[in-house]
């Protein structure tokens, strides 16, 4: 007798994939480009039973969409997979900075506002401590 397996075969690596590239259709409210190209998706875990976690950051702590932005991520995941679960957690703990924006995003940014906000930010602000020292050992 053969025992079924009731677990389906997630192909996790193909997962991740489909999740990031649908996510690119989510706009941040306040600066109109995409949430993953703005470095807002900190992290994101598929189980082998099918379960999605995201953890991603805001653009501004006090953001006033943060419940429809967590609806609309929730949305988007389980339209793109069939996911068992999917659980958005939203980090208030690691602050967003444009050093997290993609080469994309920030170039997004660039052709709506005419200047490089990743340049104007290290002027104003310089590296992070851990960014420096990534430099230096590079």
């Amino acid at each position: 007798m053969v025992k079924m397996s009731t677990q389906q075969n997630i192909n996790k690596e193909e997962w991740k994939k489909k999740i990031m590239e649908a996510l690119t259709q989510v706009y941040d409210p306040e600066i109109p480009v995409d949430i993953v190209n703005l470095g807002l998706i900190y992290e994101l875990k598929i189980s082998d039973e099918g379960d999605v976690y995201v953890r991603m950051g805001l653009t501004a702590p006090g953001c006033p969409v943060v419940d429809d932005l967590i609806y609309t991520v929730e949305q988007v995941i389980r339209e793109t997979v069939p996911a068992k679960s999917v659980d958005v957690d939203i980090d208030l703990d690691t602050p967003w900075n444009p050093l997290k924006m993609t080469p994309e995003g920030r170039e997004k940014f660039k052709q709506l506002y005419g200047y490089d906000i990743v340049e104007m930010w290290i002027q104003t602000y310089g590296l992070p401590e851990e960014q420096s020292q990534q430099d230096q050992k590079a």
